[in-house]
């Protein structure tokens, strides 16, 4: 298999095997499969492409600084959207232990890379602890260095780790389009 072909399929092979392994958790509850949380960042029909992002490791320290949060590793991926040949924007799924369990988020940016959407695909925690969409909708469009728990975002009570988990997710994505993705396209 070529080299770009393999780079292609491995993202998305590996986030099938996440999501149908959080499908077998009698605990949790996946929201989303992959093909809706498309469906959800970019709308019915859109086509969808992987942009994976290797990052140096300058990019991965100003990533880090950036996002208040550590990198797992150097690759990071992001899915853009298209439709009739024009950008609609990116989405990266993030996944993220918040007590004991995992939570999966879907979140979407902008093709300026302004966050626009965010959502939880799959949460394996008491539901209790899951924050609300109305939550997340006061997100929307706030730059990384206002998503921080008391520093721009109000929490939840019950929901604190949840919150965290889902901010860090958001802040890596935010911080990895700025540094990795936005430098590359000017």
């Amino acid at each position: 298999m070529p080299l770009s072909l393999l780079s292609k399929s491995i993202p998305s092979l590996a986030l099938s095997a996440l999501l149908a392994g959080f499908a077998t958790n009698s605990i949790g509850e996946v929201f989303y499969s992959k093909e809706e949380a498309f469906e959800l960042a970019f709308g019915k029909g859109a086509q969808i492409e992987n942009l994976p992002v290797f990052l140096t490791d300058e990019q991965t320290a100003a990533v880090e600084k950036m996002a208040h949060a550590k990198l797992d590793g150097q690759l990071f991926t992001f899915f853009e959207g298209y439709k009739n040949g024009q950008l609609l924007g990116y989405a990266a799924i993030e996944s993220k232990t918040v007590r004991t369990q995992p939570e999966t988020l879907l979140i979407v940016l902008s093709p300026q890379g302004e966050l626009v959407k965010s959502e939880i695909l799959a949460f394996h925690e008491p539901p209790e602890y899951k924050p609300a969409n109305t939550w997340f909708a006061t997100l929307i469009r706030k730059p990384v260095s206002q998503l921080r728990l008391d520093q721009g975002v109000d929490g939840i009570s019950g929901a604190t780790l949840s919150v965290r988990a889902s901010l860090e997710g958001i802040r890596k994505a935010l911080a990895v389009y700025q540094v990795a993705v936005a430098s590359e396209a000017h």
